[in-house]
């Protein structure tokens, strides 16, 4: 991942996103802004307007708002131009289009593909300067011929090497060759590709795999979630996910349990699964093993009435209790949990300050729980966090070797005053960081010396 330009960033330069990766630092460092800017492809993707470039978000119920356009440029940008890149890998599975010139064979096969969007501002309105994709042996761009500050709609080419063939996509016709129409919002082919260009069908398939990976695999749970409830009504809804602020949490437990859906628990020490258990039960034993709870059940208050309700036990033998009645921090915790055992394998997960209301014990077993949906399902977790303890922990699972350091990627950000900058911290086989920044979080050593400091300077002023 590579942005040029979005806000706080003029350049991150590129960030490798690992099974878990961790972006650290102080308010206003920028580091929010990274998962803003997956949020917004997201939020595009989901967009009915193939007219708009990028979805700001708009309505109360958008992901993320962003305000105007030209409040997502980066300050004084030079040429008023962002630049959006990714690389993925497919998971096992390949991109294999049809070979239009040759039966039964494939044009190309890879299991990775790249990504770029180019966007410039014309006056306040912004346009796809440059589109561009990239696989094992093909290559698609499409630019606009639109200079900055023209007054004139950009017109657009389209060029393609598949498999070191340049000439691949054949014009059809000899007449007039009619420039192309912008993109489909910011990553999308426009429907004359298929109808200008002979063998361009493929192009179809690179946009479907952006829209799967951003759109269907995606998924963000933020930091401020709902308050529990005395009570649930569900009528049968299969969400997506448990919802931006976690509303939606206990309609996926009961979607889940509708269809009868289990999750491997953990591996054992030779790596083997132990059991498959219902996401109820996936969910109850996290809450156990970070020690808020003993037991939680959902049930319907009565068979004529969709309406459910949450019942904890804090402690073996004690009588049951509704979510409302505990610790907030556990009904704060719960979206989490239950968005971590709920999307598919092969997932994204964005998790921003998971471990707000939690105390320092909690926040530390929370990574256990990261690192047991990242290694045992496959769900890669990003998180933005201030939490020392998560990190420690994350540090110890490396050098007790339950955590490869190469399936974990840790970020410090901070403002300069001109940008945002981001760090990689070298995460080491030991769980050592080696390139600490100073004052990561704050000086404890300085904070221990005042206090001996300041209780010597008491004794000595006291009368005796």
């Amino acid at each position: 991942m590579r942005t040029l330009n979005f806000k706080g960033w003029q350049d991150t330069g590129h960030i490798d996103l690992r099974p878990i990766t961790g972006f650290f630092g102080a308010n206003s460092s920028g580091k929010t802004s990274l998962l803003q800017l997956l949020l917004l492809l997201k939020q595009t993707v989901a967009s009915a307007d193939r007219r708009q470039v990028l979805d700001l978000g708009g309505d109360r119920n958008a992901l993320i708002a962003l305000g105007l356009i030209k409040d997502i440029f980066f300050n004084q940008a030079s040429d008023r131009t962002m630049s959006l890149r990714f690389e993925w890998h497919l998971n096992g599975r390949k991109l294999s289009p049809a070979d239009p010139t040759r039966p039964n064979q494939d044009l190309f096969s890879s299991d990775w593909i790249s990504f770029q969007s180019d966007i410039a501002l014309r006056g306040e309105h912004p346009y796809v300067k440059r589109l561009e994709y990239a696989a094992d042996n093909a290559h698609v761009e499409m630019t606009s011929s639109t200079t900055r500050g023209s007054r004139v709609d950009p017109e657009y080419k389209l060029e393609a090497r598949i498999n070191g063939d340049s000439e691949f996509l054949a014009r059809r016709g000899r007449g007039r060759a009619w420039h192309l129409p912008p993109p489909a919002k910011c990553y999308g082919f426009p429907d004359e590709v298929s109808a200008y260009f002979r063998n361009a069908d493929f192009v179809s398939e690179l946009e479907l795999e952006l829209e799967r990976q951003f759109g269907n695999r995606l998924f963000y749970l933020g930091p401020l979630r709902n308050y529990p409830e005395r009570q649930y009504t569900w009528q049968g809804s299969r969400p997506s996910d448990v919802g931006r602020s976690g509303e939606r949490a206990v309609d996926a437990l009961l979607a889940s349990r509708l269809r009868g859906r289990t999750n491997t628990r953990k591996l054992d020490k030779r790596g083997r699964a132990i059991r498959r258990i219902t996401l109820e039960e996936h969910v109850a034993g996290w809450l156990q093993d970070l020690e808020l709870i003993s037991t939680l059940k959902i049930e319907r208050i009565s068979q004529d009435a969709d309406i459910y309700r949450v019942r904890v036990t804090r402690a073996q033998d004690l009588t049951p209790v509704l979510l409302t009645d505990v610790g907030f921090g556990v009904s704060q915790i719960l979206p989490v949990l239950v968005l971590l055992a709920y999307v598919d394998e092969g997932s994204t997960v964005l998790l921003e300050q998971p471990e707000i209301h939690l105390h320092p014990a909690v926040q530390a077993s929370l990574a256990d729980v990261i690192v047991e949906v990242a290694t045992v399902r496959k769900v890669q977790v990003i998180i933005e966090s201030h939490s020392e303890h998560l990190l420690r922990r994350l540090q110890r699972r490396v050098s007790e070797q339950d955590l490869n350091p190469d399936d974990v990627a840790l970020y410090f950000c901070e403002n300069t005053g001109e940008g945002s900058e981001i760090k990689s911290l070298e995460l080491d086989q030991f769980g050592e960081i080696a390139n600490w920044p100073p004052g990561f979080f704050g000086d404890p050593f300085g904070e221990t010396a005042a206090i001996v400091e300041a209780g010597l300077l008491q004794r000595t002023h006291s009368p005796a």
